[in-house]
């Protein structure tokens, strides 16, 4: 009886919350199937849900631009969409001014692009600083061009139920320091990097910063231009909604400007593109971080969630986020630890991301239970099942009933 008690109140509290959430109707926004089986899903930081507009938003270009334009959009405007969507994901999640964003590529090449840049701002210096517990693409890509460039890596360990602090970053960083490249909210337990007192460390040695923002866009609030980054990367298929393998973005400070150089030398990087002149000659500002033909399409849903981001403010998603996953974390508390359920996430809310990990040895075969009853989290080796949150489309009921599932199924 304690325990139907218990699940009562936690529902009268869910749904208390969502009646006092500033952002409720932003739910009703979103796409999602009549019949569907889903009753919660807690994979927001890996997917985002379709927005219903990006549908009618699509069917209209396809209809419209596309076929009644044709080859004439490009000078109409597509040509500066790589500039025009990154000013206004600048001005909506990252705190960058104007021509300093771009959309393109994969994050994974965007990354390479960057790094290479960077690196060869800083060519009598032979290090690069990373840790243990970065995105794997982030640390194969500088594996791979450590090896490609003859560079050493410096690797900080860090714990999976955490993440990169500035005491072990100031320990670490040298004079022979090129580069660093870490995450802002480690992808494994949702802690948020102090990316300030990090970067200013790092300058201070002498080296630059390369932030990955993948976890961050749309959920936390980021200042580039204010904490004096650099480079930043991030992908746009999580919190900005941007639909499965969505482009991603590159952030190159104007310090930079003129300064660097990416080694993919593409004809849509190049000055006056369209002259198809002998030799490569940077374009000026970030669209020399251009290689090929910038992705249109897939721009499309992208530009929907921007939107919708620019209209709730990128302050109170923050403030929704974190009485989500703090809410998320009372549960897990409550129904999860008597069960030998641990929490790997930060509790203090100035270090939290937009989602909390929960573990327990065999938690990979009980995420397929999960999926089996419409609940839907992931999964992230060895042994942890992440909570992913988005504030513009997740409610706290929602959340109750996934963790209720949760907590049946590890009892």
């Amino acid at each position: 009886m304690t325990e139907v008690r218990r699940q009562d109140s936690a529902l009268r509290q869910a749904r208390a919350l969502d009646e006092a959430d500033p952002l409720r109707g932003f739910r009703d926004r979103f796409l999602v199937p009549e019949g569907s089986d889903v009753i919660a899903y807690l994979d927001g930081n890996s997917l985002g849900r379709p927005i219903r507009a990006a549908a009618d938003r699509m069917a209209a270009f396809v209809g419209g631009q596309w076929a009644d334009r044709l080859i004439r959009g490009w000078t109409d405007e597509w040509m500066w969409w790589p500039e025009t969507v990154g000013d206004r994901l600048g001005r909506a999640a990252l705190g960058a001014g104007d021509g300093q964003v771009v959309i393109a590529d994969s994050t994974t090449v965007m990354l390479y692009k960057l790094a290479r840049a960077a690196l060869g701002a800083r060519p009598d210096r032979g290090e690069i600083l990373l840790d243990t517990d970065n995105f794997p693409t982030d640390r194969y890509v500088l594996e791979g061009i450590a090896a490609e460039l003859g560079l050493r890596l410096r690797w900080i360990t860090t714990d999976p139920a955490a993440g990169i602090t500035a005491e072990q970053v100031a320990e670490a960083v040298g004079p022979d320091t090129a580069l660093a490249v870490f995450s802002h909210v480690a992808y494994r337990s949702g802690y948020l990097a102090d990316a300030g007192t990090i970067t200013a460390t790092v300058h201070e040695a002498g080296g630059l910063v390369l932030w990955d923002l993948s976890h961050s866009a749309g959920s936390v609030p980021v200042r580039l231009d204010d904490w004096g980054v650099d480079f930043a990367v991030g992908c746009t298929y999580k919190y900005l909604c941007g639909g499965p393998g969505s482009p991603a973005f590159g952030y190159v400070n104007r310090r930079h400007h003129g300064r660097v150089r990416q080694p993919v030398w593409g004809w849509m990087g190049r000055q006056d593109p369209f002259t198809m002149g002998p030799g490569y000659r940077p374009a000026d500002g970030v669209r020399g971080m251009v290689s090929g033909t910038p992705p249109i399409l897939a721009m499309i849903p992208l530009i929907s969630g921007i939107e919708l981001l620019e209209e709730a403010g990128i302050d109170a998603v923050r403030d929704k986020s974190l009485r989500l996953t703090g809410f998320a974390l009372d549960l897990a508390d409550s129904w999860l630890a008597a069960e030998g359920v641990e929490v790997a996430s930060p509790r203090e809310p100035e270090r939290r991301g937009g989602h909390i990990t929960v573990r327990r040895p065999d938690f990979r075969e009980l995420t397929d239970a999960l999926w089996e009853r419409g609940v839907i989290p992931d999964f992230r080796a060895p042994d942890g099942i992440r909570i992913g949150l988005a504030p513009l489309s997740t409610g706290f009921e929602e959340l109750h009933r996934g963790m209720s599932v949760l907590a049946e199924l590890a009892g």
